[in-house]
């Protein structure tokens, strides 16, 4: 793919970039929203996210939940109005393998939303002087942002895709930035780089890897998006590193896709349902409500049950003629629950097989949270140990924690 900083172009496309009222409403939009704080407002101005992103790419509509292909070449216009748009665009599908112009299965690299990659250069907490570890290159955005902030032998980046990385360092030094670009699996951080005062990882973790935290100095901090194989739901870890271990909150809900060494299991669901079959599995009722439980994406509650339900995955269906399932599967047999909301009706069917009886697990867990207050991810903390132990903790990790184990 060729760079958006890439060879001459028509007239037109010249005066388009110079002239992106888009991105001066976005900037506006990300100061007043407070995820741009003015000490990144000059790395903002100086660091264009279009100079980052290739001709073929593909913006993703946060609320029909799908792709477009959107290629430079053929509609200036559209592609800069997508580069402009504070969503995320999808540069690889399927770590690759992907060809044609049509979006594949799997987003396995992205340029994450304008107001995430602020947020999280915020929540960082950079000062003069510091080094930082950038996990996840991806279009080499934010490793620009932070030498442009930082200087060039303040900044390393990793990535574990070739191809992405020679990109990413292509239009790197097209801007003039020149951080230190590694092609690893950012599992093992860069210990060539080490000791760092900031781990940043624009990829979803499961477990906070232990090289991160040998390679981090005392005091410094590894800010992260973690979640659990419940599902999707992130929630951006912010973690002071002493004492062999690194501890702190969560800031705020967020979705990544997922370190390539984290990824989770892939579900046969037909494989579930041989073991157990739907006649034979132990039929009863709910009182839940499809509203109480469907709560949506970048909500508190799938995350929170992700923390309480271990080695579980949760998969929602589209409605369709007014009948929703809920899946839920064992990841460490084949145990599987479903439970069907019906509109109109009061009460939803629920059918559980295997040793396990996961929406029993999954209501247990609902009620824990609901008798709490129902609090959200800021409320919730993280401890991960230099020898890959991880508790979550509920406001105090000396009061209410408990062990947090990743899929197998």
């Amino acid at each position: 793919m060729e760079s958006a900083a890439g060879t001459a172009e028509p007239g037109r496309r010249n005066s388009l970039r110079t002239n992106r009222p888009r991105r001066k409403e976005l900037g506006r939009v990300l100061v007043e929203s407070g995820v741009l704080s003015s000490d990144w407002a000059p790395t903002f101005a100086a660091v264009d996210r279009a100079a980052f992103l290739p001709d073929l790419m593909w913006p993703y509509d946060m609320t029909t939940g799908a792709s477009a292909t959107v290629d430079r070449r053929d509609d200036p216009d559209g592609w800069y109005a997508a580069a402009d748009s504070n969503v995320p665009v999808v540069i690889q599908w399927d770590d690759g393998a992907h060809r044609g112009t049509e979006p594949g299965r799997l987003s396995t690299s992205s340029s994450s939303m304008p107001s995430v990659v602020y947020g999280l250069l915020q929540d960082l907490a950079v000062e003069d002087g510091m080094r930082v570890l950038d996990v996840g290159t991806g279009t080499g955005e934010t490793a620009g942002a932070l030498t442009h902030r930082l200087g060039r032998h303040h900044v390393t980046t990793v990535d574990v895709d070739r191809a992405v990385s020679a990109a990413a360092r292509d239009r790197l030094c097209r801007q003039g930035l020149y951080p230190e670009v590694i092609v690893g699996d950012g599992l093992d951080g860069h210990p060539g780089g080490a000791p760092y005062e900031r781990v940043l990882a624009t990829v979803g973790i499961r477990r906070v890897p232990t090289a991160w935290i040998r390679q981090t100095r005392p005091g410094g901090i590894i800010l992260a998006p973690w979640g659990t194989a419940y599902g999707n739901a992130d929630a951006v870890a912010r973690l002071t590193v002493g004492d062999g271990k690194a501890t702190g909150r969560f800031t705020r809900s967020v979705e990544f896709m997922k370190l390539r060494s984290q990824r989770g299991p892939a579900i046969d669901h037909d494989a579930y349902l041989s073991a157990g079959p739907l006649n034979d599995a132990k039929r009863t009722t709910t009182s839940l409500t499809e509203e109480e439980f469907v709560t949506g994406r970048l909500t508190h509650l799938p995350f929170v049950l992700g923390l309480r339900v271990p080695r579980c995955r949760q998969a929602t269906a589209d409605k369709r003629e007014g009948a929703r399932p809920v899946w839920f599967y064992g990841l460490t047999d084949l145990s599987w629950a479903c439970v069907l909301f019906r509109d109109g009706e009061r009460d939803a069917t629920v059918w559980q097989s295997g040793p396990r009886r996961l929406w029993d697990e999954v209501t247990d867990a609902y009620r824990w949270w609901k008798d709490r207050g129902s609090p959200d991810v800021t409320r919730f903390g993280l401890t991960a140990d230099a020898r890959g132990g991880q508790r979550a903790w509920l406001d105090d990790p000396a009061q209410e924690a408990w062990a947090v184990q990743p899929a197998v």
